[in-house]
């Protein structure tokens, strides 16, 4: 699991380079000594990096949540990231549709939005739906609608460089489907022991309009318990919904495995379903994190070589490989 990687995946040095916090540990300082206390922050993707130390920044400031929510933002915001908020690929019709959730682990709350258009933003969304309704989701221009009555801004999603990608995938590949696809989930635990998490994304390209994955279900794209700790999915998110991801991570926490131990049988499940049950030759790739309230964490893929997070414990980031249960994908 804790395999120190270079910060490569789509140029994010200099988004890394730039970012206020954490100092980052790359593949230069062979082998690092982690430590293993908390206050904790874990997420996915190279991405993540801004996204944590972001986080790291906000925690002496306000609530847990707040703090996994100004990470995440860092990373909605951001035009070049293509799988999540604003500059996320658009879907068959050539519209973003954002789906988010959070859950706070001292208070058992927890808000969702999926197929949310024009709000980049769309995890402070779903926090607005979370303390000012009775509901937990809220989709489509229902989701937009609440959004813009409690003070969120329309703008446009879709990038030159998006609706490039969106021409060009009409043009010549209408029948195919993305290889992958990377969401954002980032999860907390502060000095206390309490527990958050947040997860967003602009879902699969060229999706069919309205679909929605896993990432705004409470239970698959994100769970959090605070009596055991929390866990976020990321891949395709049929297959995560398939196995209630997120959630069977925490259970399996909970029965006394380690995060890593969770990751590793939620992925298991996934290879499962696809190979003896669906009779298929491949598995999707998909991967998950996990934190539990001691502030330990874990990691896995589906396959080798896929999946890398990011971890900040001390002021300080690492970029590392997940353990992967399948051999490295060739295609």
């Amino acid at each position: 699991m804790d395999k120190p990687e270079e910060l490569g995946r789509r140029g994010f040095l200099g988004t890394v380079a730039g970012a206020v916090g954490a100092a980052i540990t790359t593949r230069a300082e062979a082998k690092p000594k982690l430590p293993r206390d908390r206050p904790v922050v874990i997420s996915t993707w190279p991405f993540g990096v801004p996204a944590n130390n972001a986080a790291w920044a906000a925690m002496p400031k306000g609530s847990l949540l707040d703090a996994c929510i100004a990470g995440v933002t860092v990373v909605e915001r951001d035009p070049t990231v293509n799988s999540v908020g604003k500059g996320g690929l658009p879907n068959a019709a050539g519209v973003v549709q954002l789906d988010a959730c959070v859950m706070d682990g001292r208070s058992g709350e927890c808000g969702a939005v999926a197929s949310l258009e024009d709000i980049a933003t769309a995890a402070m969304v779903a926090k607005a739906v979370m303390e000012k309704t009775r509901h937990v989701l809220l989709v489509g221009p229902g989701a937009q609608q609440f959004a813009l009555k409690h003070g969120f801004k329309k703008e446009q999603l879709l990038t030159p460089e998006a609706r490039a990608r969106w021409q060009r995938w009409q043009r010549e590949s209408k029948n195919t489907a993305p290889a992958g696809h990377d969401t954002i989930g980032l999860l907390g635990v502060n000095r206390r022991g309490d527990v958050a998490g947040v997860c967003t994304t602009s879902g699969l390209a060229w999706k069919m309009p309205g679909r929605v994955g896993d990432s705004p279900l409470i239970g698959h794209g994100l769970f959090v318990d605070q009596d055991v700790g929390a866990a976020a999915a990321t891949g395709v998110g049929e297959e995560v919904i398939r196995i209630c991801g997120s959630h069977t991570v925490v259970e399996q926490m909970r029965a006394g495995k380690t995060p890593q131990q969770a990751c590793e049988e939620a992925c298991r499940r996934i290879i499962h379903i696809n190979l003896k049950r669906r009779g298929r030759k491949e598995v999707p790739p998909d991967a998950f994190i996990a934190v539990n309230k001691r502030g330990q964490v874990g990691a896995a893929s589906v396959h080798a070589g896929y999946f890398k997070y990011a971890l900040t414990r001390r002021g300080r980031t690492w970029l590392l490989e997940a353990k992967g249960l399948l051999p490295k994908r060739t295609k």
